[in-house]
């Protein structure tokens, strides 16, 4: 059964030393958050394939994942929601290989059911709200300032989170009015939120990459190869979409 985690401090709780003693490959995936529901499905669909796979999915925003790997965490596969945070694991060493487009995405608004702040868009109604936001150097942060530049739009957010699950939570629960995540993010959420589409949103898509690590590469490379394959080929993309990923 896949086993998922938020972050390296969980995961530092689980045996991901290596393969088991009847061999069985032991895989940790490394993939920036908002790729939670739809990861989770395709290790369901690879450890259903293959009965013997175990495997592990970390999720956190993608800076913070490249982090993690460079301190020593133990990820076979790193899926990121931005070439920035890619390129780095490639310039330290941290990728060997060239990492791989596999899906799309674009920003929308969410309100609490029923929208009690009124919002109406990427503009002055978000003035007075209590909006919630990515932090900068965060791929949905980054994403969110340059649309609002774009419109001409300054955002003042009342919170700043380091991952887009976290902005979807504090508009769930009632802490914010409004807050700027992904379209996948807004629609795993179902009922409890409201959407507010940002026309925009199209001309600045988040491009999703994925890679085996050094770690995998020298260790477990078939499984992680396969891991990869999954992700980009027919299972992968089937799943993807059915979460409202883009396909390159």
């Amino acid at each position: 059964m896949v086993a998922a985690t938020v972050g390296v401090s969980l995961l530092a709780g689980c045996a991901v030393g290596g393969d088991d003693d009847e061999g069985s490959p032991r895989l940790t995936v490394f993939a920036a958050s908002s790729l939670t529901s739809a990861f989770t499905r395709i290790a369901d669909e690879v450890e259903r394939d293959d009965p013997r796979m175990q495997i592990r999915l970390s999720f956190d925003g993608s800076p913070g994942l490249v982090d993690q790997i460079a301190a020593g965490a133990p990820a076979d596969v790193y899926a990121s929601a931005d070439s920035r945070s890619m390129d780095r694991a490639v310039a330290e060493g941290l990728i060997p290989g060239a990492p791989v487009e596999f899906a799309t995405n674009v920003l929308t608004l969410v309100t609490p059911p029923g929208n009690p702040a009124g919002i109406t868009g990427l503009d002055r109604s978000l003035a007075d709200a209590r909006l919630v936001v990515c932090a900068e150097g965060v791929p949905c942060g980054d994403a969110a300032r340059a649309l609002a530049g774009a419109t001409g739009v300054q955002l003042r957010p009342v919170s700043e989170e380091s991952k887009v699950t976290d902005v979807l939570g504090k508009v769930t629960s009632g802490e914010a009015d409004a807050g700027i995540v992904y379209l996948t993010d807004a629609r795993s959420a179902g009922d409890k939120v409201e959407q507010i589409a940002i026309p925009t949103a199209s001309s600045a898509p988040t491009r999703y990459q994925i890679a085996v690590t050094h770690r995998g590469e020298a260790d477990r490379a078939d499984a992680a190869r396969r891991f990869v394959d999954a992700v980009t080929g027919p299972v992968g993309r089937t799943v993807l979409s059915d979460h409202g990923f883009g396909l390159p």
